[in-house]
C-alpha cells in the first residue's frame, strides 16, 4: 500500500531547504511534474515494475490508491511530504489547486508497456 514520507527540511530565518537525499526506497530514473492542471484527473494506472515518489512542491492535490486490498485518499499539501507509490497501487490524481506542481520521481525509465490502465474493483461502492 502507499504510505507517506517526510523528507528531511532545515528551517531557519531564511527559509526552508528540504532534501531528498537516503529517503527514496529506490534509484531514482526519471523526474517529472505535472502542472496547470485543470478540474481533470491524472493517472489512473499502475505499474509492472515501476516504483513512484510523489511531492506536490507547490499547492496541493489528492491522490486515490487502491491496492487491491485497501482504498485510501491522500491529500499532498506539504512540499516536504512525499507519498510512495508501489507498483500494485492502482492510482489516479485529482482536486490539483491552481497553483499545484506535483513532482514524480520514478525507478523507471519511461516504458508504456510498464502501465496497467485496468483498476481494481472498488470495495467501498
Amino acid at each position: 500500500m502507499a504510505y507517506i514520507i517526510d523528507l528531511k527540511t532545515f528551517t531557519d530565518t531564511r527559509g526552508n531547504l528540504t532534501v531528498i537525499e537516503k529517503t527514496i526506497p529506490f534509484d531514482i530514473k526519471r523526474i517529472f511534474y505535472i502542472y496547470g492542471v485543470d478540474k481533470s484527473e491524472r493517472g489512473g494506472h499502475r505499474h509492472h515494475k515501476t516504483v513512484q515518489a510523489a511531492i506536490c512542491i507547490k499547492g496541493e492535490c489528492k491522490i486515490y490508491n487502491n491496492d487491491s486490498q485497501q482504498e485510501e485518499v491522500f491529500h499532498l499539501h506539504k512540499p516536504n511530504q512525499c507519498l510512495i507509490l508501489e507498483t500494485k497501487d492502482w492510482h489516479k490524481m485529482f482536486e490539483f489547486s491552481e497553483d499545484a506542481i506535483l513532482m514524480v520521481l520514478a525507478s523507471e525509465y519511461f516504458d508504456a508497456a510498464d502501465y496497467i490502465y485496468e483498476a481494481y474493483e472498488s470495495k467501498t461502492c
